[in-house]
């Protein structure tokens, strides 16, 4: 069976899965923003253990380093992949039909920006900090904005495809794509000893929140209504 043109809506459950797991991702997201806070010791031990191993790989490899700065800057920073969601929503405006999907998508962005710098505010963990730094980032470190925002911008733009039936070869590619982003990003914030690997599972996590609390409320308040 053939999947629909892009631009008829696909019939998928995807109002049941995002419902199926919003409870599993929002325990485990407020699970460890807990242990963060509290700086419970395994979970401590671990992130140090990780990060020490990974920052000297990161100091004795400067050709991957430098790599993974320019990957980490440019291509899956989270103001390059804003920009990317903003086309998106004025492709969405111009199609004129569709401006209230552009609004939710625009909307949905600025709660999961909003979500990240009030959490690094109320956590207030400082990042990591090294003799020998390969690379240097602001503001506190839980949660990751680099994850946080890939995970978001690539789920949503994701679940958009699937929604308009977009063809098997764009679909994978895409699916593929946006696999090695979101978990790209959170292997160079982590090698270049900005990040703790649980700020990155944090953004992970409340990253994909956000995209499956989006998808509940467009199937309850925007399609009903029309695009």
């Amino acid at each position: 069976m053939h999947p629909p043109h892009v631009g008829s809506p696909a019939r998928t459950p995807a109002p049941r899965a995002a419902a199926a797991l919003t409870v599993p991702l929002a325990v485990a997201s407020v699970v460890l923003l807990v242990l963060v806070a509290s700086s419970w010791h395994p979970l401590m031990d671990v992130d140090g253990d990780v990060s020490r191993t990974t920052h000297r790989w990161a100091v004795e490899d400067p050709g991957t380093t430098h790599a993974f700065r320019v990957l980490t800057d440019w291509v899956w920073d989270p103001t390059t992949l804003r920009i990317l969601c903003a086309v998106v929503v004025l492709w969405l405006v111009l199609r004129r039909s569709a401006w209230r999907t552009a609004l939710w998508l625009a909307v949905t962005c600025a709660v999961g920006t909003l979500l990240q710098q009030s959490l690094k505010a109320a956590v207030d963990r400082p990042r990591p900090v090294w003799p020998d730094p390969v690379d240097s980032a602001h503001y506190t470190a839980f949660p990751s904005g680099h994850a946080l925002t890939a995970t978001v911008v690539c789920g949503l733009l994701l679940w958009l495809l699937r929604r308009h039936g977009a063809g098997p070869a764009l679909w994978w590619s895409a699916c593929a794509l946006a696999v090695v982003s979101v978990a790209g990003v959170g292997l160079t914030r982590v090698w270049l000893g900005v990040h703790w690997p649980s700020d990155v599972l944090g953004g992970w996590l409340i990253g994909a929140l956000v995209v499956a609390l989006a998808v509940m409320a467009y199937h309850r308040w925007v399609e009903p209504r029309g695009n």
